[in-house]
């Protein structure tokens, strides 16, 4: 058994079955995990994560939308009090 490095969660594997190098995942977060080392085993997160990318990207356009709705709500507040 060995802790998630990401969320702390108990993975069950089997330990003597595994090499450097393997991929998992946890079924607790769901991050793309890779073992660093065997001896003891260890875990650390996948380079590869694209969730996090799309996660951040999504935000950005997220906060451009916001802007644009604001300058918009903005423009007709001052065409109304005109």
């Amino acid at each position: 058994m060995v802790n998630c490095p990401m969320c702390d969660a108990v993975i069950d594997v089997d330990e003597e079955e595994l090499d450097e190098g393997d991929a998992l995942t946890c079924e607790e977060c769901g991050a793309n995990l890779s073992v660093s080392g065997t001896s003891p085993l260890e875990l650390s997160p996948d380079g590869d994560d694209d969730d996090e990318e799309d996660e951040d990207f999504e935000d950005e356009d997220f906060d451009e939308d916001e802007d644009e709705d604001l300058e918009d709500e903005e423009e007709e507040e001052e065409d109304e009090w005109k």
